[in-house]
Parts: C-alpha cells; structure tokens; sequence
C-alpha cells in the first residue's frame, strides 16, 4: 500500500487571552485540561506580542478571548493569537468569543453607516478561523455573516435553572424589554413552566447611543415577580426604565436575567438606586470589584462552553444541548 498511515490522536487545546483569565481557569479545570503557555504584552505604543511556550502543530487549538472594555484591544489580541496558531501549524482553530464584538452593528439603520459585525466575522475569518463559538447573540443572524461553521450557545438553561430553583414558587412573568426580544422570552416562559408573557414597547433614538424610552407594558404583569430578559446590559438605562414601567404597572417585584454583564458606567450606579429585586448575569464578561454590588448574581458559563467544545472535538452535536433549540 502506498503512502504513509499514521497512528497519531487528536489533541485539544485550550488557549487564552488575558481579558478574563479566571472563566479560562474554569473551562480549563471543566475539560480537565491546562490552559496552553502564552508570553503576551505591550509594546509602548500599544502594539501587541504574543508567543506561545508549546508547539501547537497538528492540534485542535479553542481559542478563548472575552471582550470587555477597551473591546478593540482585547479584539486585536484575539485576532493575533489566532494569526500566531495559524503561523505555527494548528489543525484547526476555533475561536471562542462568549460576548462577541460589535454584536449590536448588525444591520444599517440610516444610509453610510456600517455593518460592524460583518466586519468582525471578515476579520476572524482572514485571521484564520476554522469555528466560532458564541453565546447568546445580539441577533442570530450574525451567524450568517460567517463562511465557517459558528456555534450559537444559549445561557437560558443556565440562568433559567437558577431562577426555577429560587423564583419558583412565586407567582411569576417572563417581559421581554423590547418586541425584538419576544422569541426568546417564549423560550424562557417555557422552559419555566409556561408562565406568564409580556413584554415593553419602547422607542430608540438612532442617532444617539444607549438612549430609550420604555413606553407601556404589554401584558399582565400585576402582583406578579417579573423576569426581565435581555442578551447584556451596558449603562442600564434601558433596563432600569423598563424596570420602573412594570413596577408602576403593579409588578410585585422585578428580577433582571441577562446573558452579558458590560455594565459600563454608569450602569453600577443606576442599578443600585433602582428598586430591582435582583440582577442575575453569566460571566461571559468579567465584573471588576468596583462594579460588583449586592443585588447581583454572577453565574459561570464555563459548563456551557466546556460542553461545547467537546461536542466540536468529538464532531458531536452541538444544538444537541439545547434541545435542537437554537
């Protein structure tokens, strides 16, 4: 027989940024694996080196970055880490972006502006990407703005669980801050129980960022503990309008589940002077101390994300955790 057969495995490797270098530690300590050596740092003029201490050749490499504030840094090093995997003879590399960057440019809503998501997917892309992995996006159809496969993860079950467990007994609502929103409120009413559903109708300012106004509710929230849903909180300005209109609609009280904590300021503030019984969020974005308050609850993704990148490693079924649903 011709040519050569070799009896080499797979191997999985999981390498890291520095953007939240304790949910790398937990997926790592979750896949039983050690996060891959890297030596990063900045040039003086801001310029981003990274080498890695192992060799990487014929490997599986999961590439896991967050992207807080600064995002565009934390986009560069991912982006860099990936060029560097390429460079260095991966098998295959999938990008791990649990918040991913510039999710909320997804569409054009007046004429020369851009559509800044589809250029992340270009850049990932070009840098050399095999896979992506995300959670909970902005708008599904960012999957489609990718020439490869891309994994779209739900926090639902996670969050939805811890709120079974300790809201489960009261008389509960699932809103939806928004009627763009309503699809996965269902999924949340139903994996509940099939409660109650609302939702807040409320008009955006296009020409200025972080600006709404909840106008009514929709639905019968009254005496009830209402789930206010939504993909991330970044000032909380929207959030904790829709917060005040349900209360003002006869809400008993108000629990805010949210997938990705930005909580750029002054979100902190807002949310500790407002009447929310609780903000329960995932650490897809690490919260530095200063942010931290009492009302909140950080949940770790890293069960999630370890699932599914075994389910990649193995070639297995990824929508297959979420019940075919996503």
């Amino acid at each position: 027989m011709s040519g050569i057969v070799t009896t080499g495995e797979k191997r999985l490797v999981l390498a890291s940024g520095r953007a939240h270098p304790v949910l790398a530690q937990e997926v790592a300590a979750e896949l039983g694996v050690e996060v891959l050596p890297m030596d990063a740092w900045d040039f003086a003029n801001g310029e981003i080196y990274v080498r890695y201490g192992e060799s990487v050749r014929g490997t599986d490499v999961f590439v896991l970055q967050s992207h807080p504030a600064p995002i565009n840094t934390w986009v560069m090093e991912h982006l860099i880490m990936i060029d560097a995997l390429k460079r260095a003879s991966a098998k295959r590399i999938t990008a791990i972006s649990p918040s991913f960057p510039y999710a909320r440019q997804d569409k054009k809503h007046r004429g020369r502006e851009p559509i800044s998501a589809r250029l992340m997917a270009d850049l990932y892309e070009t840098a050399g990407v095999d896979r992506m992995i995300s959670v909970d996006l902005h708008a599904p159809q960012v999957q489609g703005y990718f020439n490869q496969p891309l994994d779209h993860l739900m926090a639902l079950p996670i969050l939805a669980d811890y709120v079974q467990r300790k809201y489960g007994e009261e008389d509960i609502a699932v809103v939806s801050p928004d009627a763009g929103r309503i699809r996965v409120a269902e999924q949340w009413a139903k994996k509940l129980g099939g409660v109650n559903l609302a939702f807040i109708h409320k008009t955006r300012d296009t020409t200025r960022p972080n600006q709404a106004v909840a106008k009514r509710v929709i639905g019968d929230v009254e005496g009830k503990t209402c789930i206010l849903v939504d993909d991330m909180i970044d000032t909380a300005g929207t959030i904790v309008q829709a917060s005040d209109a349900l209360t003002a609609n006869g809400a008993d009280s108000v629990v805010i589940a949210t997938t990705h904590p930005i909580l750029s300021d002054p979100a902190t503030e807002r949310l500790k002077a407002s009447s929310v019984r609780e903000v329960v969020c995932t650490n897809t974005l690490p919260v530095p101390p200063e942010k931290q308050f009492d009302r909140l609850t950080q949940l770790s993704i890293a069960p999630l994300l370890a699932r599914a990148i075994r389910a990649v490693f193995d070639d297995g079924s990824v929508t297959s955790l979420f019940d075919g649903e996503v």
